[in-house]
């Protein structure tokens, strides 16, 4: 798939597809079957230009069968995923993250995921220039970007479009941020992007100058059709990517 925004942000890393599937590509990078694994490790592969599938029984952990849309995983968790995101049970069961006050705070917090099981047996992290659009159908599209290219994919994402959110930040893990929550936005009307990666048990497995900026595919090329004429072509970009070049 051919298209300009990696080459005018002058990004370290691809952008890459997140595809729902029945079929398995061949010879991907793939958890083996009920081992602890974080999604993150996967779409950072992706990010650097293989292809990984995951599936319900090769999604590394129950956070991440829930933040690949492969139904509500958190009910299996032992002692209780509320008690793991806060304080934690007590002996006998894992430490408690601290990433949420109270259990009870963070049952409210995991009741208003949008917790959903897509019909499908696959989910592919591909590069997007390795994507075959007329074989493959997109569903979202995930760019690793530092602040500088942050700031453009933003600006980009409200060029063309009415209000002030049309890039949104929401809280949960690394793996909710990159395709739950983006294909949460992407059932909507004026779907949003998705700025993530705040995740303290998933930042470890990027690097330390990216977060991940998510767009359902449609939002994609909307951006990628507003580059002509755009900010992208003015001089304040311009100095800015210049000093993109010099860190790289």
């Amino acid at each position: 798939m051919e298209f300009r925004l990696k080459e005018i942000l002058r990004l370290r890393y691809s952008p890459f597809a997140i595809i729902f599937s029945n079929e398995k590509p061949a010879r991907a990078l793939q958890f083996k079957e009920g081992k602890w694994g974080c999604v993150i490790a996967m779409s950072t592969a992706a990010a650097k230009g293989r292809t990984a599938v995951l599936s319900r029984e090769t999604c590394g952990c129950w956070g991440g069968r829930v933040g690949l849309c492969f139904g509500d995983a958190y009910v299996d968790f032992p002692g209780g995923i509320d008690y793991f995101l806060s304080t934690g049970r007590g002996e006998g069961f894992r430490e408690g993250e601290a990433y949420i006050k109270t259990p009870e705070l963070a049952h409210q917090k995991v009741a208003a995921m949008p917790i959903v099981d897509i019909p499908y047996t696959y989910i592919i992290f591909k590069p997007l220039d390795q994507v075959d659009p007329e074989k493959e159908e997109v569903q979202l599209v995930c760019f690793y970007a530092n602040p500088d290219q942050i700031s453009a994919l933003t600006v980009l994402a409200n060029y063309s479009r009415p209000g002030l959110d049309n890039v949104i930040v929401r809280f949960g893990a690394g793996c909710h941020s990159i395709c739950m929550l983006p294909y949460q936005e992407a059932q909507r009307a004026e779907p949003r992007a998705v700025l993530g990666m705040f995740d303290i048990s998933a930042r470890p497995r990027v690097p330390a100058d990216i977060l991940s900026f998510t767009v359902p595919f449609k939002m994609f090329q909307e951006m990628e059709s507003d580059i002509p004429g755009s900010f992208l072509e003015k001089e304040a970009w311009k100095i800015v990517r210049e000093r993109i070049e010099k860190v790289k």
